[in-house]
């Protein structure tokens, strides 16, 4: 036996190096064949195969010459051990394991790789190897019963990829334990083998990995949705060992992310993939179960990557489309998914959910002695939930619905998702716009936050396509807006308050732009669109935005104000909501406050340098990041670097001096032409840095940024991006062609120029 752990082991060196074997093939399968008889399944203990492999021992093949290579280092120096059966069985499957690993990989030589597929080729058809690792992963044993079933798993994708039959004997375990559900640890393995093998194909970057995973799916289709219903129709209360139930339904739903994931990208049409879809109460009863927080939070995760066609993104080897092909019976399974997460919602499922539990930390939920344990909400599923009600409605409206029903429907649940939210967020939601509830829930996940920001604008253009075909009245168009503040959803209210948190930084939407990991390409096209025929909604809620942060503001000058309220002491002073009225009416209000603030300001002592400095700070807004930008030389960056400790007074000159070094480098006539295009639109800069667009009288640097009006902020966060993508374009850096983004950056800036320009 010593001999033959001996072999073995210098086989296994051999191969973890991926070095090429001499031999023949028949030979190493003597040593690889696990000496485990169905018999053996009964008592289920390595000592009966002792005498099995005395045998082996005393009959080896000479022939078998495995030198130990002088480079590899020795791994197994158990010498104590080798008389232990289980000790044979577990580096026997361990070299299994290993080589077919190596015959996956493309660092393996191809000379090697064929000997190792010849090897696990012959011993799949000489030794039933597959009936033996079966009844393996039955042991009483974990280890032995986890390394068999990992074997096994590798075994099954090998003969997928090498087109090979599966063993009929597996198929049949398979089926027999999921044919209705049962406490047996039989279960999570067949679950835990079959989610290996699709997670692999999915992987697989072969163009036909769709064939390979029909044909491992035909034999469970019809099994997967019987054991689906066995599953969720357990009663929780009932079991004595819930850890049990839970592993199962754990294990299973990682399956069924995985199914949904090949229905969404590789187009198979399966039952057991759309089960979801077709029985989805079962899934949120689960929620209802008196049931461990984390449970709720998979199923509640699980169910919004689902509505969000988000499933088995992170398995994909290749980029996955970020816009896929019209898929008529999938919108129709979306469709049902939405239709079920309203009735629950409808039923109290946000009642149900645990939003208050121990912290999640790094090191563990469990607070040590003499710490403090702050308490608070969930975020994960504040986020989920909400994902979950506004996609569920999006889903709805597209799928045709008319402007009434979509009113209503809209108005009760995001009621009920508002009412939801509320006692959670800290400090509490302004009652005077409630368009604040997104980027205060989604604040720490940008990716949710940017998919909920798209959705919330779906819902809207959908819902203004209706009611634009309906509504003619001046009066009832104010009440649909008025209905968008008062639901939460105006995409206007939702693109300044995301752009309030960072800080305008035109930097923080390079990243956005940029990045594969966000849709926030798909969401600020969309937008710009909208906000080209929208200005004027726009800019009114601008001057709303000013008005709240000037009444907001605790930092006003106390004199200043008083002498405000002397002048107007005559005067009705307009309600913020009043605003929403119409453009020309907050225009007005606006120059009133203007005007009102005037005179005051005369009494404020500060000479006029300082003044200047302030202003030209006020037009920059507090940089949250560092730039994104990769500047043609650091002389470039030192400017920039300054100018944001210093006044941005000379913001201007500054750029043109760097533009002038692009324009040298370069070269070209189409690169002066773009240098002109964008030296023009830097001039807004100047242009407007003495328009009066105060509503407060503050001197302080934070409010001298509200002073020029927060349109004109944007409008020059809009006008940085443009520099930013323009400097990156030239040299090749720009990960696509960004010339219909620049028009429509470009096109907003010529309307802003247009509305602030005197008649």
């Amino acid at each position: 036996m010593k001999a033959f752990f001996e072999v073995l082991e210098q086989l296994y060196r051999k191969v973890l190096l991926g070095a090429t074997l001499e031999n023949d093939s028949h030979d190493y399968i003597f040593y690889l064949n696990p000496a485990f008889s169905d018999q053996d399944c009964s008592t289920a203990t390595s000592s009966d195969c002792s005498n099995i492999l005395d045998v082996q021992g005393k009959h080896q093949p000479s022939s078998v010459n495995l030198a130990t290579p002088s480079v590899a280092p020795v791994c197994l120096q158990r010498h104590f051990q080798l008389s232990s059966t289980r000790e044979i069985m577990l580096l026997q499957l361990t070299v299994i394991k290993v080589m077919i690993t190596r015959i996956l990989s493309v660092e393996t030589e191809l000379h090697a790789k064929e000997k190792y597929k010849d090897i696990i080729k012959i011993l799949l058809k000489s030794s039933d190897i597959d009936s033996k690792l079966t009844c393996m992963f039955q042991t009483s044993d974990k280890l032995l019963s986890h390394m068999a079933a990992k074997c096994l798993a590798l075994l099954l994708y090998f003969q997928l990829k090498e087109k090979i039959t599966l063993s009929n004997s597996w198929i049949s375990f398979c089926q027999k334990n999921l044919s209705e559900y049962s406490e047996s640890d039989k279960v999570v393995y067949c679950l835990w083998m079959l989610t290996f093998v699709i997670k692999e194909i999915f992987k697989d970057t072969c163009s036909q990995k769709t064939e390979i995973l029909k044909q491992f799916l035909t034999p469970f289709d019809t099994i997967f949705e019987v054991f689906y219903n066995s599953l969720f129709s357990q009663h929780f209360e009932n079991h004595q060992d819930t850890s049990k139930l839970i592993n199962s339904l754990i294990c299973f739903l990682e399956l069924l992310e995985l199914l949904i994931a090949s229905r969404i990208h590789l187009k198979l049409h399966f039952t057991c993939q759309r089960i979801l879809f077709l029985k989805p109460s079962c899934v949120f009863d689960v929620i209802t179960w008196p049931i461990q927080a984390f449970v709720k939070r998979k199923f509640i995760i699980f169910i919004k990557k689902c509505l969000l066609c988000k499933v088995g993104e992170d398995l994909s080897r290749g980029s996955v489309p970020t816009f896929m092909a019209p898929d008529h019976p999938l919108d129709v399974d979306l469709l049902a998914l939405a239709d079920a997460v309203l009735q629950a919602v409808d039923l109290g499922l946000l009642r149900t959910l645990s939003v208050y539990g121990k912290p999640s930390c790094f090191g563990g939920d469990e607070v040590q002695p003499g710490c403090e344990c702050v308490p608070g909400p969930d975020h994960v599923i504040l986020r989920a939930a909400s994902l979950l009600i506004i996609r569920s409605l999006e889903i709805k409206f597209q799928n045709g619905a008319s402007a009434n029903e979509m009113k209503v429907d809209l108005q009760r649940f995001m009621s009920e998702l508002l009412t939801f939210l509320k006692p959670h967020l800290q400090p509490s939601l302004q009652s005077h716009n409630l368009c604040e509830w997104l980027s205060r829930v989604f604040i720490e996940q940008d990716d949710d936050m940017l998919e909920a920001a798209k959705t919330a604008m779906g819902i809207y253009l959908k819902l203004t396509r209706e009611c634009e075909a309906t509504e003619s009245l001046t009066q009832e168009k104010e009440m649909w807006n008025h209905h968008t503040h008062e639901n939460g959803y105006n995409p206007h209210c939702i693109f300044l308050f995301l752009l309030k948190n960072i800080g305008f930084d035109s930097t923080v939407l390079l990243d956005f732009l940029i990045s594969s990991e966000t849709c926030f390409l798909e969401y600020f096209v969309r937008y710009l669109k909208l906000l080209q025929k929208d200005w004027d909604n726009f800019f009114t809620i601008c001057k709303y935005f000013d008005i709240t942060e000037s009444k907001d503001n605790i930092n006003i000058c106390c004199c200043i104000s008083s002498l405000v309220q002397d002048r107007s002491s005559n005067q009705t002073e307009p309600s913020p909501l009043a605003v929403l009225g119409n453009h020309r009416d907050a225009h007005a209000w606006v120059s009133w406050a203007s005007e009102a603030s005037s005179e005051p300001l005369n009494h404020v002592v500060m000479s006029e340098e300082a003044q200047a400095t302030l202003q030209a700070n006020s037009l920059s807004p507090p940089r949250t990041s560092q730039s994104l930008v990769d500047y043609e030389t650091s002389d470039d960056s030192e400017e920039e670097s300054t100018g944001q400790r210093l006044a941005n007074s000379r913001l201007t000159s500054l750029h043109q001096e760097a533009m002038k070094k692009i324009q040298d480098t370069v070269g070209t006539s189409r690169d002066k032409k773009e240098l002109s295009l964008e030296s023009q639109s830097r001039s807004l800069v100047s242009k407007e840095s003495n328009t009066p667009f105060s509503v407060d009288c503050d001197i302080g640097p934070n409010n001298i940024a509200s002073k020029v009006g927060i349109s004109h902020r944007t409008v020059k966060c809009f006008e940085e991006l443009q520099g930013a993508i323009y400097r990156l374009q030239k040299k090749n850096l720009f990960p696509y062609n960004p010339t219909a983004l620049l028009k429509l950056l470009k096109h907003i800036e010529t309307i802003y120029n247009r509305s602030m320009t005197p008649l």
